[in-house]
C-alpha cells in the first residue's frame, strides 16, 4: 500500500489569504473582549464552537451577511499591536501548514481610521510583515487590494500608494469584494498605475459570477493571476486561453463550498482546471470564517478529487512558480517539493 505523505510537510506558496480573514478564532474573541466589541451571535457561536458559520453568498442577502461577520471581526483590530499579532499568528499558521512563502492581501483603507490614516496603516502592516517574516523564517509580502464596492478613484489612490511601497514589501495589486458589483473596466486605470509601477495584477474574478468576469479581468485589467477563477471551467476556450498564457488561478476550495459557489467539495472543478493545464495556487481565502487553512485545501484535492501525491506536488510547484518570491526562494521550495516526494 502506497504511503500517504503529510500535506502539511509539502513545501508550498500561499497566494490567496485575506488579512482579517487570516485571524485565529481565539484572537478575535480575546480582542472583542478587550475592546468591548459585541460580535454577532452567529460569529460568536462559530468561533467558540469550532464550526464555521453557515454562509451562502450566491445572493446579495447572503453576501451582506458574510460581509457583516467579516466587518465585525475587522472591528476588533484597533492598535498596531493587534496588527502585529494577526500577522505573526498568520505566519505561524502558514509555517505549520508547510508554506514557505505567503502573500497576504489587504485593503489598508479598512484600518486607516484607527491607525492614523492610510499611509500609517500600510506602514504598520508592512512593519508587522517584516517582523513576522524575520521571526518565523517565512517569506512574506503584501498584495494591496482595492474594494470594488467603492469608487474607482479610491482604487487609483491605493494603486499609487502600493507603487510607492513596492520597495517595502508590496508586490501586487488586487480587486476584491462582490464581483457582481462594479465592472472590471471601471478599475482599469488603477491597475495600469500598478502595472506601470512594477506590481503584478491579481484581481478577483470567476467566483460569484461566470466566465465573463474572468475574461473581463484578462481583457480590462491584464491579470497576471486570478483570485479564484474557478468559473472559467464552464468555458473550454477560456480554459485554453488561461493555460496558453500561464495565468494562475488562486483556487480556494473550502471557500467555494462555504459561500455556496459549489454544493460539495467534489463539485469544485479542480480536475477540470488541472487537466486543462491551467496553473493553480490553492489558497485558504478567509480561514477565520471558512474553518480551514492552507494544508486542508490540499487535503480536499486528495480526498475529494483523487489527486495523487505526484499531482499534489505539482500543485505546490505551480503555487511557487506563480509567486513573487525571489528566485533563490523559489528554487529552495521547489527542491523541497522534490524531497517531499522522495522521502
Amino acid at each position: 500500500m502506497e504511503r500517504v505523505r503529510d500535506v502539511s510537510e509539502l513545501p508550498k506558496a500561499h497566494l490567496h489569504l485575506h488579512f482579517t480573514g487570516s485571524m485565529r478564532p481565539g484572537t478575535v474573541l480575546e480582542l472583542a473582549d478587550k475592546y468591548g466589541v459585541r460580535l454577532p451571535e452567529a460569529l460568536t457561536e462559530a468561533l467558540t464552537g469550532g464550526e464555521p458559520p453557515r454562509l451562502r453568498a450566491t445572493d446579495e442577502r447572503g453576501w451582506f451577511r458574510f460581509q457583516r461577520l467579516y466587518d465585525a471581526a475587522r472591528s476588533c483590530l484597533r492598535e498596531p499591536e493587534d496588527i502585529q499579532r494577526l500577522v505573526r499568528e498568520a505566519a505561524e499558521e502558514d509555517v505549520n501548514d508547510g508554506s514557505g512563502w505567503l502573500e497576504i492581501q489587504v485593503d489598508p483603507t479598512s484600518y486607516a481610521p484607527r491607525l492614523g490614516g492610510l499611509i500609517p496603516a500600510l506602514e504598520v502592516i508592512l512593519d508587522a510583515v517584516e517582523t513576522a517574516s524575520r521571526d518565523t523564517g517565512l517569506g512574506m509580502r503584501v498584495l494591496v487590494a482595492a474594494n470594488r464596492m467603492k469608487h474607482p478613484l479610491d482604487a487609483r489612490t491605493l494603486a499609487r500608494l502600493a507603487v510607492r511601497y513596492a520597495d517595502r514589501g508590496v508586490i501586487g495589486f488586487g480587486l476584491s469584494n462582490d464581483e457582481r458589483r462594479g465592472m472590471a473596466r471601471d478599475f482599469d486605470r488603477a491597475f495600469a498605475i500598478a502595472r506601470e509601477g512594477g506590481l503584478l495584477s491579481a484581481p478577483h474574478g470567476g467566483e460569484l459570477t461566470g466566465p465573463y468576469s474572468v475574461r473581463d479581468c484578462l481583457d480590462d485589467l491584464h491579470a497576471d493571476r486570478l483570485g479564484h477563477g474557478v468559473r472559467a471551467a464552464e468555458d473550454p476556450r477560456l480554459l485554453k486561453r488561461l493555460a496558453d498564457r500561464g495565468i494562475t488561478c488562486e483556487v480556494c476550495p473550502a471557500s467555494n463550498v462555504a459561500l455556496g459557489v459549489y454544493e460539495k467539495p467534489e463539485d469544485v472543478p479542480l480536475r477540470t482546471l488541472f487537466e486543462a493545464g491551467v496553473p493553480m495556487a490553492l489558497g485558504a481565502d478567509d480561514p477565520l470564517l471558512f474553518g480551514s487553512r492552507l494544508a486542508a485545501q490540499y487535503d480536499i484535492a486528495r480526498r475529494h478529487h483523487d489527486f495523487s501525491d505526484q499531482e499534489l506536488a505539482e500543485l505546490a510547484r505551480q503555487s511557487v512558480r506563480a509567486s513573487a518570491a525571489p528566485e533563490e526562494t523559489k528554487a529552495k521550495l521547489l527542491a523541497g517539493v522534490d524531497d517531499w516526494l522522495t522521502a
